[in-house]
């Protein structure tokens, strides 16, 4: 038996990769798709302007788009996936959690609040429970998950290993992130063609705290956020999609690179529908990874980590993810699967 899902903001970028993503899986299926006001009423194939490379399923394809509000949504369906823009979601999102829907959100509002769940599945799947607190608190039926933003998940996973193996004093991050992060009519091409962005409004302080609450400790009624000072700064670059990360990690317990390389090959994942074989790959080669070549390794869920180096006070490596698939609409996919595995769903 599948569960039925809707998709809010079902036109942009990331509800399209939803669509990809969804359409085949085993445990979900389509019952339901959101947009603006100048969307609703048509169907899907007249109101998106379709952007990935397959073609929109028919199935998808014929159904009608309808409003972003929980009285247009089906009362069978039992999980709402969330890419809307933030200043939206911050309205929208909790009306359809106090109608009782589950909700599973890209979106950047709520993702540092006490009792909502930020969550990579493989990092820190036990603060899913936060949403027992979070029903106890707001007193809806519904909850509300997010996943960090597409920046924060390219880097965690691999710190998060070097946290178990040898602890984190301090992280600083430079980015070189992909233009599909800001949307198709994000960065111009007068813009970004034969240029680098220095600046990415908002970007460094969500890494700076979403790390921070992802790795920090849930002991069943909030998360103590970890203690480690976290430093980014965020450049947008010219490639499509895949943002690469410049990483150096100061450890409390002395860091080697073989060390280092065998804690992140060794991190665990999950037996989820969308989980990847192995969660952090690590390259030996010191020009990887690179956006073009590693972006899609396990379906464009894996991270990718390379140029594994000792520094004095600690380690220093370079780490890659596919902003779209791992950063967004792939995440909060697995978030919907871990959901639905602890009876969330």
């Amino acid at each position: 038996m599948t569960v039925r899902a809707g998709i809010l903001g079902a036109t942009g970028a990331v509800g399209q990769r939803l669509i990809q993503l969804l359409d085949p899986h085993p445990e979900f299926e389509i019952a339901a798709l959101t947009a603006s006001e100048s969307s609703a009423g048509r169907p899907y194939r007249e109101a998106a302007k379709w952007r990935i490379d397959v073609p929109i399923p028919d199935d998808v394809a014929e159904l009608t788009v309808g409003r972003t509000d929980p009285d247009a949504v089906p009362d069978d369906v039992d999980i709402i996936f969330s890419s809307l823009p933030s200043s939206v979601g911050e309205r929208v999102e909790p009306a359809f959690c106090e109608a009782g829907y589950v909700v599973s959100s890209n979106s950047s509002n709520a993702r540092l609040d006490e009792d909502v769940p930020l969550t990579i599945p493989e990092v820190n799947p036990d603060h899913l429970d936060l949403i027992e607190v979070q029903r106890d608190r707001r007193g809806w039926e519904g909850a509300l998950v997010k996943n960090p933003n597409c920046s924060t998940i390219t880097m965690v996973p691999p710190l998060a290993a070097v946290d178990k193996a040898y602890g984190l004093d301090r992280v600083t991050v430079a980015t070189l992130q992909a233009v599909s992060g800001a949307g198709y009519s994000g960065v111009t091409s007068m813009e970004i063609i034969d240029n680098a962005l220095p600046h990415i409004g908002g970007e460094e302080k969500k890494m700076e705290t979403e790390s921070r609450k992802l790795l920090g400790t849930f002991d069943g009624a909030e998360v103590d956020w970890h203690g480690a000072r976290v430093d980014a700064s965020c450049n947008r670059i010219p490639t499509l999609d895949g943002h690469l990360e410049n990483v150096w990690a100061d450890t409390a317990g002395d860091a080697t690179v073989e060390g280092v390389a065998a804690a992140m090959r060794q991190h665990p994942t999950l037996d989820l529908h969308s989980s990847p074989d192995q969660l952090v790959h690590v390259f030996e080669e010191p020009d990887r990874p690179q956006p073009r070549l590693d972006r899609n390794r396990e379906n464009g869920m894996a991270v990718a980590v390379g140029g594994v180096q000792a520094t004095d006070g600690g380690v220093q490596f370079n780490c890659l993810a596919h902003n779209t698939m791992r950063g967004a609409a792939g995440a909060s996919v697995l978030n919907g699967e871990l959901l639905l595995e602890n009876g969330y769903v």
